[in-house]
């Protein structure tokens, strides 16, 4: 069988054997709905914000609406998914952005994930919305705010924004091209 190096997944039942052996991706979503998940061969380690200070209010150049999350399955700690980056252009709504995060829960429940981690840096990451969404702060750290969310094989409902005629959160149909 032959994998290349990078894929691109637009069609969520066909493409979940792949999303299965794959590690390393990029959730692209757009208009509060999932776009594409582009897998790659190696992990996302540094973003640009981090090394050029750009300040808090820094969205990525590009077309406006659009969240690109980047997510890593360790080697190492192969039942856990950390999520690495999150960048949006202008204009990006809260639907879209939390488009990202539902499918990377219903990757997370394909993969048979026990927990999702994150180092959130951005202070427009509020506590209390991650809260709402089911994270937790997790080993403090003097500058880094760790957070989990568990599952340990309890995982939340996927509806909108993957589908918005999905019934059930382990059929999502075809990824929507915007």
């Amino acid at each position: 069988m032959h994998n290349p190096l990078w894929q691109t997944i637009t069609d969520w039942q066909s493409g979940q054997e792949t999303l299965l052996l794959r590690r390393y991706g990029i959730i692209e979503t757009s208009a509060g709905k999932l776009v594409a998940i582009h897998l790659r061969p190696w992990p996302k380690l540094l973003a640009w914000p981090e090394v050029l200070p750009v300040g808090p209010a820094y969205h990525a150049r590009g077309q406006a609406d659009r969240c690109l999350l980047y997510y890593n399955q360790p080697r190492s700690c192969p039942n856990f998914l950390a999520v690495k980056y999150v960048v949006t252009t202008t204009a990006t709504p809260y639907a879209t952005f939390i488009a990202a995060f539902a499918t990377l829960d219903a990757i997370a429940e394909l993969k048979q994930t026990d927990a999702l981690l994150c180092d959130a840096f951005n202070q427009r990451l509020s506590n209390r919305l991650l809260k709402r969404h089911g994270w937790e702060p997790h080993k403090p750290q003097r500058w880094h705010r760790n957070f989990i969310k568990r599952f340990y094989g309890e995982y939340p409902d996927v509806k909108s924004p993957l589908s918005e005629q999905s019934n059930s959160r382990r059929s999502i149909p075809a990824l929507e091209k915007i």
